[in-house]
């Protein structure tokens, strides 16, 4: 289900119903409790959350005129996706997601390194990804990324 959009707005009025009240929830959620510095953007498909590189002007290392990306969300085809970079980088923060999902959910998590998989769109644990949120500054974020970097 790959979207072309120019914003979010564009990204989520073009999903499905069921998809467009969930995609538009968890981008809710991550507005409300995203600690303030990222930055809501739409790219490859997905609406991001970045550091723009008014903060961190190094950018990403990978094209630095980009900004350094943080967290995603997307409508795939089978699944609605977030994906979290500090998940990725800090794996404490990952075992905590892990460990918590199964008091928030049904059932285990369908996760990989950075991404966690929804299946099922009336068991998202809303408020746990609110408390994810909460877990990196965009300056804790900076430094995990560049401590890593470095490795």
């Amino acid at each position: 289900m790959k979207i072309h959009a120019v914003t979010p707005e564009e990204y989520i009025n073009q999903l499905p119903d069921d998809r467009r009240e969930v995609i538009s929830k968890i981008r809710s959620v991550i507005q409300q409790h995203l600690p303030e510095g990222f930055e809501e953007t739409i790219s490859n498909g997905m609406i991001n959350y970045v550091v723009p590189n008014r903060i961190y002007p190094a950018g990403y290392h990978c094209n630095p005129k980009d900004p350094l990306p943080f967290l995603s969300i997307a409508s795939q085809k089978n699944n609605v996706v977030l994906y979290h970079f500090g998940m990725y980088a800090v794996p404490e923060m990952y075992n905590w997601f892990k460990e918590n999902y199964t008091f928030h959910a049904k059932g285990k998590p369908d996760m990989a390194k950075s991404c966690i998989r929804f299946k099922k769109m009336d068991d998202i644990p809303y408020d746990l990804i609110a408390q994810l949120m909460q877990k990196l500054t965009v300056a804790d974020w900076i430094e995990v990324y560049e401590t890593n970097l470095k490795r």
